[in-house]
């Protein structure tokens, strides 16, 4: 059994709307194809051993012990594999609770879909699942430990922080989308020119300055102390002899720190010898040129956290300690200590486990103790010299205990920095007795403090401080989304997304979308190919300067790897017809409509799913959805479209020669569709459907009806304008279109508008495709043969894994179909059949280009025409 395909879906996908981040593999069963769980002796035994916490599984029982329940009574391996993936995350500290078998195409595997948290962990986890299950199968041993302890250092390295987390936790609680900006918890928060950026708990609100007094400690202290706030008495040191001069000034006992360090690097407190002082010394120079050197001050140590200029919370920290009990020796102490569930590595749980480092062998030597020292019974021993909660300290929640003049004094530290979060160590013996009066001082300032101490105390309150970090970057009523409207379909998804964003444009708005063709940002160009997929939305979706987008969402990058975002405004489903099956285990028009669906399900409740009434797939996408619903249609007296007016819905229709809405009863007239211009005057119906279905879109976003009529004026077809899609050439004896269409339902659409033209020969230029299905290019043949008198068979330049034989034998099988003698020529480069075209091409003929290379077929075609109007103007 092994994988042989693997996906990571990234927004909602095919396999799941409601769980946007999960792994799909395909699994090849291989000779294990035919067994189930309960024909494997010991199966069950073994897995409960290596796996007891399966015990929680529930599976479809809905029931504690439920997966355990179907393993012994059968079940395949792939739900296994799908189990152990999730419970090897479970264990590193990665919860993830959803997963699904479907059977696959190929008879002997099957597709296997479980959620992770961290994308990379995801994927591990999807081949050790595998190594295990085949493990378990056969009965050899298996080290789990080993994947585990991978899977921790792909949470430490990849996973958010506590506090990235909680702050990112708050954002999506009220509907605030994020993206992840790169691997180092760099975070967009909302979109476009809304958005804004945190890391860990900087914000794009924190000022460079603030941070750069704030870990210069000897500036901080400066501040704070001619502000009136007690600070301890101290110098900074750079040599022995500077510290033995200091150390005669102060006295002991001592701190000593390094200038520029944070997290307690380096710090030793309690310094009572000189010889003690100079190994501090020394210890602290390797962070820093130079060395702090303050006076101890006694007592217990504090966090307190100001966000936007007020005080949100206080902690007690205490550092890592074990106490005696008569019996153990430290090293049992410590591991008791690591045994409490509530301990992880790293930031996984609520503490951190505790390790015998550097500073605490140092400590145990200080009191000359080792590790195998035993303590008397209730005997306490600090294991580490600061309270850090990373190096395994606890903190208890004191923030209804701070007194006044110690909240005023916080508040006054932040403004004093300049910092929008920060967090102020204070060392005193209660926190509720002002701090001058308690002899208590100020130890630091921080930047980007921690909130973990805040969020997951060890013992009192949690405290939701990302809350007001929410409320401080997105204040109430102000936006953290843009406007987005996203469009698929088989046929017309690019001409409608750019028909919408001209319409979006002519509103004053500064509009981002994706097509087929590329990335635009205002209508410049920055990316150009397909880019129809996450990455361009999220492309969109990134930029600092776009207040609406416009996507294009194609099947490949829905499959691939899901959509770029959670919910759109406006989801569009513009037809469904054959194209692209047989690729990606999408083999009937019902998977394909299934794909698409993943459009109007990501709407967003308030928002519109606007579908094709005349397409019955499309038309049976608004039973799934949670949106409002509107319809088009070409027929006004469309039973659907009757039936939906009735009961109070919203439609636009072609009626009577016009674009008209249809709203309760109703008719709200928008345009002439001839006076539309990429309806040809009405010829190209198919670009009447995507007018309807831009005009609705424009509707529902509370555009003016005269707004909209005039962006359906003026979006004029040209090659600059809408490349690829409908581009008619004039020339002085014969017409040229230039079109991207692929597939039979392009190729009927063009069709179509033929159908009207009083011309005397039509010729296609037309090719196969590499990675659609022999049939798929046989129907396309045989439709070519139906349209044209004359065909040119040229090829792709990218075959996509077939020769040039297995491409063109199904198209001219399809073309000789159609009966009857016709002109057939074969030229297999792209550029020399548009060449061939157009040197032979007859007087009152019409050429059909249908390309793969958009912009250089165009450009031969305007080249021809310019050498052609110069023989005129010559002659």
């Amino acid at each position: 059994m092994r994988v042989s395909e693997l996906r990571v879906m990234r927004g909602p996908n095919y396999w799941s709307v409601e769980h946007p981040k999960i792994i799909v593999i395909k699994l090849a069963l291989e000779e294990l194809r035919d067994k189930q769980t309960n024909n494997i002796p010991h199966f069950l035994q073994r897995l409960r051993k290596m796996f007891p916490g399966m015990q929680s599984h529930r599976s479809s029982e809905g029931v504690e012990g439920g997966f355990f329940n179907s393993v012994e009574e059968g079940t395949t391996l792939g739900h296994v594999v799908q189990h152990v993936a999730l419970e090897l995350q479970t264990l590193a500290g990665m919860e993830s609770g959803y997963g699904r078998c479907y059977p696959a195409p190929e008879e002997d595997h099957l597709n296997v879909v479980f959620s992770y948290q961290e994308e990379r962990a995801g994927e591990y986890a999807a081949y050790a699942a595998v190594r295990v299950t085949n493990a378990l199968v056969s009965g050899e041993a298996y080290k789990i430990s080993d994947d585990i302890n991978r899977l921790h250092e792909i949470r430490e390295d990849e996973y958010f922080g506590p506090s990235t987390y909680a702050i990112v936790s708050e954002a999506v609680s009220r509907g605030i989308p994020y993206i992840r900006l790169n691997r180092h918890s760099l975070i967009q928060l909302g979109y476009g020119v809304n958005q804004k950026r945190i890391q860990a708990t900087m914000t794009c609100r924190t000022a460079c300055f603030a941070v750069e007094i704030a870990g210069d400690k000897k500036a901080t202290k400066d501040m704070l102390g001619e502000a009136g706030v007690p600070v301890p008495q101290g110098s900074t040191v750079y040599s022995h002899e500077e510290l033995k001069r200091a150390v005669k000034w102060l006295g002991f006992p001592l701190v000593l720190k390094p200038l520029d360090g944070n997290h307690g690097k380096g710090a030793t407190i309690n310094v009572n010898t000189l010889k003690d002082a100079y190994k501090a010394f020394d210890d602290a120079h390797k962070y820093s040129d130079g060395v702090i050197v303050e006076r101890f001050i006694q007592g217990f140590d504090f966090r307190l956290l100001v966000i936007n200029k007020k005080f949100v919370a206080a902690a007690k920290r205490t550092p890592a300690l074990v106490t005696g009990d008569g019996t153990s020796t430290i090293k049992q102490l410590i591991d008791k200590e690591n045994r409490d569930p509530r301990r992880g590595i790293g930031h996984e749980k609520v503490l951190t486990q505790i390790k015998i480092d550097k500073q605490t062998r140092k400590l145990l030597k200080l009191h000359g103790l080792t590790t195998k020292s035993v303590l008397s019974a209730g005997e306490i021993f600090y294991l580490k010299s600061t309270a850090n909660i990373s190096t395994g300290g606890t903190a208890t929640d004191v923030t209804d205990l701070v007194d006044p003049y110690n909240i005023l004094m916080a508040e006054r530290i932040a403004g004093l920095i300049g910092l929008d979060i920060c967090g102020i160590d204070v060392m005193t013996s209660d926190i509720a007795i002002p701090l001058n009066e308690a002899n208590g001082a100020v130890l630091e300032v921080n930047a980007a403090p921690g909130f973990r101490m805040h969020i997951s105390p060890t013992y009192g309150l949690p405290r939701n401080v990302a809350e007001p970090v929410i409320d401080m970057l997105f204040p109430r009523g102000n936006p953290a989304r843009i406007p987005i409207i996203a469009v698929t379909g088989t046929n017309g998804k690019t001409t409608t997304t750019r028909l919408i964003a001209h319409m979006v444009k002519s509103k004053g708005y500064k509009v981002g979308y994706t097509t087929t063709d590329g990335i635009y940002i205002q209508d410049k160009l920055l990316e150009k190919g397909d880019t129809t997929g996450s990455y361009s939305a999220e492309f969109v979706l990134k930029d600092p300067t776009v207040n609406f987008a416009v996507l294009e969402c194609a099947r490949g990058g829905l499959l691939r790897s899901g959509l770029g975002f959670q919910t759109c405004d406006i989801g569009i489903v513009t037809n469904v017809s054959s194209d692209h099956l047989g690729m990606r285990d999408i083999h009937t028009l019902e998977e394909l409509a299934q794909v698409k669906a993943v459009i109007p399900k990501s709407v967003c409740k308030d928002g519109y799913a606007i579908l094709n009434a005349d397409d019955d797939l499309v038309y049976a996408m608004a039973k799934e959805v949670q949106c409002k619903v509107a319809f088009f249609s070409m027929d006004e007296n469309n039973p659907r479209i009757l039936k939906h007016i009735a009961k109070g819905g919203l439609a636009a229709v072609f009626e009577n020669g016009y674009i008209s809405i249809f709203k309760n009863s109703y008719k709200i007239r928008i345009d002439r569709v001839a006076d539309v211009s990429i309806t040809f005057g009405g010829k190209a119906k198919f670009n009447i459907e995507n007018t309807l279905a831009a005009t609705l879109a424009g509707y529902v976003s509370h555009f003016e009806v005269t707004d909209i009529k005039t962006a359906l004026r003026t979006f004029i077809p040209s090659p600059a304008k809408t490349p690829g899609r409908m581009n008619l050439f004039k020339f002085p004896n014969f017409e040229v279109l230039v079109d991207y269409a692929h597939n039979v339902g392009g190729l009927k659409a063009v069709g179509a508008f033929m159908e009207d033209l009083e011309v005397s020969k039509k010729v296609g230029i037309v090719a196969g495709i590499g990675d659609r299905r022999r049939e798929d290019t046989y129907e396309l043949g045989k439709l070519a043969g139906e349209l044209f008198d004359e065909i040119i068979v040229r090829l792709d330049s990218d075959l996509r894994g077939k020769t040039a034989e297995e491409i063109t034998g199904p198209l001219l099988e399809g073309i000789n179909e159609t009966g009857g003698y016709k002109p057939i020529k074969v030229i297999p480069e792209e550029m020399r059949a548009i060449a061939y075209a157009l040197e032979h091409a007859e007087p009152n003929s019409f050429i059909a280009i249908f390309t793969e290379e958009v912009s250089e077929s165009v450009k031969m075609v305007e080249n021809f025409k310019v050498i052609q109007d110069r023989k005129i103007l010559v002659d």
